[in-house]
């Protein structure tokens, strides 16, 4: 038997640190790849023009917020007021009906039309039928392409307290007419409603493309375990999915106070106010209608940080939960 002992591996503690690149040889390095992928960078070129001009340029407006806005002075001659306009808005009498019409719409949204998406989605990519699974596919996402103006025309026209069709079923069942549009307790619903028949079959093609991607041969195994098809979706599909899911979910969590104003102003009416005011409306009177531009951009302001505090604490909770996050 040999004495010379095998020479001992160093421990993962006792590894060589890698030497850190230097900003010069990172440089160097991209450089080498814009030049060997040019073709592919000029081609991004109009996005990034794009993006400059219409998101980071318009930053520069921010800061009329700040300011007691003069259209005469402009935004960089204007006097600076500090946090006043963000005081008015708090305490204004305004604040919490419009943030809390808005919250509740968007949970109302969350809640309701989020899991619809998945249950769609899984539902057709259940259906074996070819045919039958792009009939439906085409005609679930073929209301994402109406323009909402035409959604909230059919919306109107169905909803008519003399010529709708939900009232002639009423006045036929022997039931009074409702004027739905002039009543607050039925708007919440309505705009859900409307947004789900709208968007789910659109929104549902990310999971369908997730579910796609879940190797077949965890559902061959599944079902020599004795598995059926709803423990399938259960311990396969779902699981599969989480990651899409939590990741959808935080994006949704990030536009919780940013309920489409299009949609609602189409729909609400000075009657509906209680109930349907929400803080992108309430930015829309304040900023066009009554010419308040640095209240406007100061309350739009307000609910973008809110909504970047949300989707922070959305993604260190879910980063805790389920090991799935964003960054």
């Amino acid at each position: 038997m040999s004495n010379t002992a095998a020479p001992m591996k160093p421990s993962a503690k006792f590894k060589r640190a890698k030497p850190k690149r230097s900003w010069a040889t990172y440089f160097r390095e991209l450089k080498k790849d814009i030049i060997r992928d040019r073709i592919l960078y000029y081609l991004l070129i109009p996005f990034l023009l794009w993006f400059l001009v219409f998101k980071y340029f318009p930053m520069w407006g921010i800061q009329i917020a700040f300011k007691d806005f003069s259209l005469f002075k402009g935004i960089g001659g204007s006097d600076w007021i500090g946090f006043e306009y963000f005081t008015e808005f708090i305490g204004s009498e305004y604040f919490s009906r419009v943030f809390m019409n808005t919250v509740i719409i968007s949970l109302y949204g969350l809640i309701i039309c989020f899991p619809a998406q998945i249950i769609l989605a899984i539902m057709i990519s259940e259906v074996t039928r070819q045919g039958f699974k792009k009939v439906v596919q085409t005609l679930t996402y073929l209301p994402h392409f109406v323009s909402v103006v035409v959604i909230a025309g059919i919306v109107t026209t169905f909803l008519a307290p003399n010529s709708g069709l939900i009232n002639l079923i009423l006045e036929k069942l022997g039931m009074e007419k409702i004027y739905f549009l002039t009543n607050p307790d039925y708007f919440r619903g309505i705009y859900t409603a409307m947004n789900l028949w709208k968007e789910t079959g659109f929104a549902s093609i990310v999971f369908i493309a997730a579910i796609a991607g879940i190797d077949t041969q965890l559902y061959e195994a599944a079902k020599m375990d004795g598995a059926n098809k709803f423990k399938q979706i259960i311990y396969v599909t779902l699981p599969g999915i989480l990651p899409t899911i939590v990741v959808m979910f935080i994006m949704k969590v990030g536009n919780l106070l940013s309920v489409g104003y299009e949609t609602i102003i189409l729909l609400y009416q000075p009657a509906t106010y209680e109930k349907a005011d929400v803080i992108s409306t309430y930015v829309y009177r304040s900023g066009l209608i009554d010419g308040r531009y640095d209240f406007a951009t100061a309350v739009g302001l307000f609910n973008s940080i809110v909504a970047l505090i949300l989707v922070i604490m959305a993604n260190k909770l879910s980063k805790k939960v389920t090991d799935a996050s964003l960054w």
